[in-house]
């Protein structure tokens, strides 16, 4: 995956649990830990709003861009 969701560290650094973090954003626990996990396909930009609120970070904060490795070819 080309993009990179860093929810974990910014959980570290606000000392937050993934329970917490997802009641207060108003999501299940399952659903955060898909997103957290790099399996999620999209995210709605009222969910990365919510999350950038309660730990009060920007959105570059919780994703990045990776080059994705394409030594095969």
């Amino acid at each position: 995956m080309a993009i990179a969701v860093d929810i974990d560290v910014m959980l570290a650094r606000r000392k937050m649990s993934v329970g917490e973090l997802a009641d207060r954003v108003g999501i299940t626990p399952a659903n955060l830990a898909v997103l957290k996990n790099g399996r999620a396909k999209a995210v709605r930009f009222a969910t990365l709003a919510a999350l950038c609120e309660v730990l009060k970070c920007q959105p570059g904060d919780l994703l990045r861009w990776e080059a994705e490795d394409t030594a095969g070819e």
